[in-house]
């Protein structure tokens, strides 16, 4: 309504000219002109009020986003001074239509300096600095205004040695200029050039000597940032608040709380500093009296008093004080639900969740990521899917989640979904988004391509390096991960102890007993680590697959600390694998005192017993496990198609194939007897006649997995199958027949290792 009154008041104070034109122009459409054309000057005669009050309609035209009526008001103008045509660029950039601008300013006749700093300032904007610069440099005049759009420009896209090429340059110099310099260099972490230009002035204001302490707190330079502090002639506000943040963000409360009490004003903001660092510290008593002090609170107050409860899992009290909270925000429900969700209650994360008057994807991915961390892997991505219908944008946070379920439940497909949205959103290469697609590639089975991805990581760091090197071990794959083991060497990248389980897992993996072993004994020497309990285990592991057993357990003997369940447990394995049922008694027993729940060692030592044949003793396992209350956990596999799981249990018949798997099977077995396979029937830990073994063998969850793939995924592509507990060795032998009769790669991966079958061999060369 405002800009109507003021356009009829310039038509109005025409109409008092009494020109017949002016009534021409009132009573019928103005003459359409274009951007580049006024009309006749003949025509009108307007004093400089007159377009003063035309310009001030179009301004407000452009505030209210108005482009069209801008225009169509700017086109209408009788007569145009230059603040016309600057107030149309002007206005065009601020809403961010920089292409009308540009055409404007392109037919503007007479340009002033405005109407340069003004373009030279939306080509900043809008990240244009080669157009800006030459545009800069056709200038017939500059002003300082000219030099420090062209400075900030530089400055705030991280050309810090372009921006002090121009402040060397100018002839002016203003607060402005030096600021901004100041500002670049702190930025972009340039402290010591900082440092250098502060000192080359002297009389800087209060803002310049804040950004400078603001940047050595930013280093974690804290002395520093109290020397700038103490050297001020001036503070307000934001020196102290700075100073105080600063020693609260590193725990120096006692120092903090000094200059709290010392601080003439007392804002929110300093309040809130001294509530997050004891928060920080996780001091929730001496947290909650400053919160309970306070006499203002914003939404950061209250988020940082309930994160705070939320990060120590008291969700009683971070719900008691969001109850209360009179002005919640979506971080306030953000918090709520990553508390329950990191607290493993997820039914009350989705209560929250569901409440939220809004979301954003931290809610998404706060929810979807508690799902995930749970095990609840198809829910988090049934979440996923909604989150897309709801067209909520994705942020890195929650498609690395993603990506990390997808690793969980081996869906590649949608894992290479995934793969393309990063790319397509411009995550680029990183160490962050890169680990987190070769993490999900290597545990879903595509090694070759995780090692693409690795390649493609443009900064390589440590963990980058790790996961290479572990999925190439867990794939089978020995020597190659061995290989890049000593490329990481060469590339200056320092092991670390997850490194150091890598290598170890591959030569165990591979039967490589020297070359791990000359690895373990020169870990301090060469890399300044100390073996842990998990580098030992590996070791024991090493020995004990390579028939080693007395090796094994003098290696378990004389470690440093008392070995655990994860260490007696690869002593056990190793046992069975070699059939030495004492030493793997022994181990049993070690474990069940330290994990008596443990399923998985009881079944075992059962395999022990049943492979030397002694079927009392497997039974009395049994007996004990069912004493004990121990349930074995039941086995499954799962296959994804077309994006959709398919889960299998052993002897399945709810599946909506179950009839033409199971005929599959039949023509299998028929074919793999053929060509020599035999069951292995020991492997069977009930005592019953030979034929009933083979019949309980046939249907594995994995076999049912297996046959599914064959008949439902177009030849050519690998047949991915996941367990969740270790391949038995009858399937093992299966697997290598059926990957020669049908023509196909198997890759089947168990709690343990990767297992790739390919005309008729396995990548772990039956050393596993």
């Amino acid at each position: 309504m405002r800009c109507t009154r003021i356009h009829v008041s310039c038509l109005r104070s025409l109409q008092t000219k009494g020109s017949s034109n002016l009534q021409r122009v009132n009573h019928s459409p103005p003459r359409k002109a274009t951007a580049g054309r006024q009309p006749d000057a003949m025509t009108f005669s307007l004093t400089e009020s007159d377009i003063v009050k035309w310009n001030v309609a179009i301004t407000n035209h452009m505030r209210n986003g108005q482009c069209e009526s801008a225009m169509r008001l700017f086109n209408s103008m009788p007569r145009r001074s230059s603040v016309s045509w600057n107030t149309m660029i002007s206005g065009y950039l601020s809403n961010n239509r920089f292409d009308l601008a540009h055409q404007l300013f392109v037919k503007m006749p007479n340009r002033d300096l405005v109407s340069w700093n003004v373009m030279i300032s939306g080509y900043v904007r809008n990240g244009k600095l080669r157009d800006a610069r030459l545009l800069f440099d056709k200038m017939p005049d500059r002003d300082t205004v000219s030099w420090n759009a062209m400075l900030s420009g530089y400055a705030q896209n991280g050309y810090v040695d372009e921006a002090r090429r121009i402040f060397d340059k100018m002839p002016n110099k203003n607060s402005i200029s030096w600021n901004g310099l100041l500002a670049a260099y702190v930025h972009n972490g340039r402290i010591e050039d900082a440092q250098r230009l502060f000192e080359s002035k002297a009389d800087w204001d209060v803002v310049s000597w804040n950004c400078l302490m603001g940047g050595y707190l930013k280093k974690r330079r804290l002395v520093d940032a109290r020397r700038v502090f103490d050297q001020m002639p001036l503070r307000d506000e934001v020196s102290w608040n700075t100073m105080i943040s600063g020693y609260a963000q590193i725990s120096e409360l006692s120092e903090a709380k000094r200059l709290f009490v010392e601080s003439p004003v007392k804002d929110v903001y300093a309040w809130t500093s001294m509530v997050s660092g004891y928060v920080q510290k996780g001091m929730l008593e001496e947290a909650r009296k400053y919160f309970d002090k306070m006499p203002e609170k914003n939404s950061v107050s209250w988020n940082a008093m309930i994160a705070g409860y939320s990060q120590c899992k008291r969700m009683d009290l971070a719900r008691e004080l969001f109850e209360v909270m009179p002005c919640r925000n979506v971080s306030s429900w953000n918090t709520m639900v990553t508390g329950y969700a990191e607290s493993g209650d997820i039914a009350h994360a989705r209560e929250f969740f569901n409440m939220m008057p809004q979301r954003d994807c931290i809610s998404w991915a706060a929810i979807i990521a508690g799902y995930a961390h749970i095990g609840h892997s198809e829910e988090a991505l049934r979440l996923f899917l909604d989150m897309k219908r709801d067209g909520e944008r994705l942020n890195m946070s929650t498609l690395t989640c993603i990506l990390s379920t997808c690793a969980n439940i081996a869906a590649l497909e949608l894992g290479k979904q995934m793969h393309g949205r990063l790319v397509k959103a411009g995550f680029g290469s990183g160490c962050y988004v890169g680990n987190a697609l070769l993490a999900m590639y290597c545990k879903c089975g595509d090694i070759e391509e995780a090692h693409d991805v690795f390649k493609g990581i443009s900064e390589k760091d440590v963990v980058s390096w790790n996961t290479i090197i572990a999925g190439f071990a867990r794939h089978g794959f020995g020597k190659e991960a061995l290989n890049l083991f000593e490329s990481m060497k060469r590339a200056g990248i320092k092991p670390d102890d997850v490194t150091m389980v890598g290598v170890l897992s591959a030569c165990s993996h591979t039967g490589l007993v020297e070359r791990g072993t000359e690895y373990f004994y020169s870990m301090g020497d060469d890399y300044g680590l100390t073996a842990n309990s998990k580098h030992y285990t590996c070791m024991i592991d090493l020995l004990g697959r390579a028939g080693r057993l007395y090796d094994a357990h003098s290696l378990m003997k004389n470690m440093p600390f008392e070995p655990d369940a994860a260490t007696w447990g690869a002593l056990l394995g190793a046992s069975r694998i070699h059939g030495d049922t004492e030493l793997g008694e022994k181990a049993a027993e070690m474990i069940f005192k330290m994990e008596p729940d443990n399923a998985g060692m009881y079944v075992l030592l059962s395999n022990l017993y049943a492979g030397s044949g002694r079927w009392g003793d497997a039974g009395k396992m049994r007996l004990k496990m069912r004493d004990s209350g121990v349930r074995k956990v039941p086995g499954y596999s799962w296959i994804e198609v077309q994006n959709k799981i398919h889960m299998f249990s052993v002897g399945d018949s709810t599946h909506p194939e179950c009839g033409r798997i199971y005929a599959y099977l039949e023509d299998l077995d028929f074919l793999m007897k053929k060509e020599g396979y035999v069951s292995s029937t020991k492997l069977v830990l009930h005592d019953v006649e030979e034929e009933e073994k083979e019949h309980m063998l046939k249907y594995h969850s994995e076999k049912l997995a297996i046959a599914f793939g064959i008949l439902t995924i177009p030849s050519g592509r690998p047949i991915r199958v996941i367990k969740n507990l270790r391949v038995c060795a009858d399937c093992h032998t299966a697997f290598k027949y059926i990957s020669k009769i049908v023509g196909r790669v198997i890759i089947l991966r168990d709690c343990h290792r990767f297992h790739h079958f390919k005309d008729g061999f396995c990548s772990c060369g039956d050393y596993w």
